[in-house]
């Protein structure tokens, strides 16, 4: 097949053109490794040069908003398209680049797909004329991908009874396995006799980090070989408890080393409409690492849990928070038995364009 990608350049900050990272490098590449032809045309929100190349087995376009605006990615996408001539066309990363892949897709009577990783509508809930616009997308594209059960349900309700397949989060390939905590805690200059409580991540209201942190006092106060460990980017606004060690936000190649220095890493949330809807790539890296977890409970971490309440809290109760981490500061390594990996999620997404090749092209 020959595949044309539709995506924003720098996902969770990460830019794709420079650092292979999650689903939006990984399910491309693995689609590349497995003989088929792959362009990636991405869409800067920086004021940057144009990029082309290839790399990883496949092409890598990208276009700065401020070179044209929008339009100018419009024009980009449809030069590409006419010149590829490709099988599918997708929509990555938000709302955006799934109305714009099938848009694409009617003009040229190609087939599409949508794959989503979190609720994108939760992104600007206010918009709700984009909201409309990608549902009315949902509804049109031929395939469409979720990361787990409970958003797929949620996407499906859009598609007229059409499945919507499941494509499952991953960790990236790249370091995260299980390491020697004390190298690595020697690595970052963590204390070595200390139980760790590690988040790694934003530091954001949406997510509730804030009161969770405010939560983990007793836990500090009650235990005093206990530190609370964070790296991350914080919301402006938010000041953390004196009793957190902040580390600001570590390079890429740093977290695995991170994940691998605690004792317990905290994915946490609300439940909200981005909670409810979210499969934290976080919780992927640390059963990778076999770092016990202790998580939100939520429908995307129950399910990639496997709905064992030992590693989940519920939310808005912080003495069941501080239980759990108690009992995980016990624990030690955790083997999470069979992990999701990205050629087994390509594979899933390839078997997803295979059975769903009605073009859905009708209103």
């Amino acid at each position: 097949m020959n595949i044309v990608f539709l995506c924003k350049r720098r996902p969770m900050a990460r830019d794709l053109t420079e650092r292979p990272y999650g689903r939006f490098h990984y399910l491309p590449r693995e689609l590349a490794d497995r003989g088929h032809r792959i362009v990636n045309v991405l869409l800067s929100y920086k004021y940057e040069a144009a990029v082309r190349h290839d790399r990883d087995g496949m092409t890598w376009i990208s276009k700065s908003i401020f070179h044209g605006g929008p339009m100018g990615y419009y024009r980009l996408v449809d030069r590409v398209v006419q010149q590829e001539e490709p099988d599918w066309i997708g929509g990555f990363s938000d709302t955006f680049y799934a109305i714009l892949a099938v848009h694409f897709g009617r003009k040229y009577g190609v087939r599409t797909v949508v794959d989503a990783y979190d609720n994108y509508e939760s992104y600007i809930p206010w918009c709700t004329p984009l909201h409309g616009l990608y549902r009315r997308a949902l509804s049109r594209a031929t395939a469409v991908t979720a990361a787990g059960p409970g958003l797929a349900a949620y996407m499906g309700r859009h598609r007229n009874g059409r499945n919507v397949h499941i494509v499952p989060m991953a960790a990236d390939p790249v370091g995260f396995a299980e390491q020697n905590q004390a190298d690595c805690r020697r690595r970052l200059r963590l204390p070595l006799d200390a139980k760790l409580v590690g988040y790694c991540g934003s530091i954001n209201r949406n997510r509730g980090m804030d009161v969770a942190f405010r939560e983990l006092e007793t836990l500090v106060q009650g235990n005093h070989r206990v530190q609370v460990v964070a790296c991350g980017r914080v919301e402006k606004g938010i000041q953390l408890p004196t009793f957190v060690r902040h580390m600001g936000y570590i390079p890429d190649d740093r977290v695995p080393t991170f994940i691998n220095s605690v004792d317990v890493l905290l994915v946490l949330s609300r439940l909200n409409r981005f909670g409810r809807f979210s499969y934290p790539v976080k919780l992927y890296e640390a059963m990778a690492c076999g770092i016990p977890v202790v998580a939100t409970r939520t429908p995307g971490t129950e399910w990639a849990l496997g709905r064992q309440p030992a590693f989940l809290a519920d939310h808005g109760d912080p003495m069941d928070l501080e239980r759990k981490i108690n009992a995980m500061l016990e624990r030690g390594r955790i083997n999470y038995g069979t992990l999701t990996s990205w050629p087994a999620s390509a594979r899933k997404f390839e078997n997803a364009l295979a059975r769903d090749l009605d073009p859905g092209q009708s209103d």
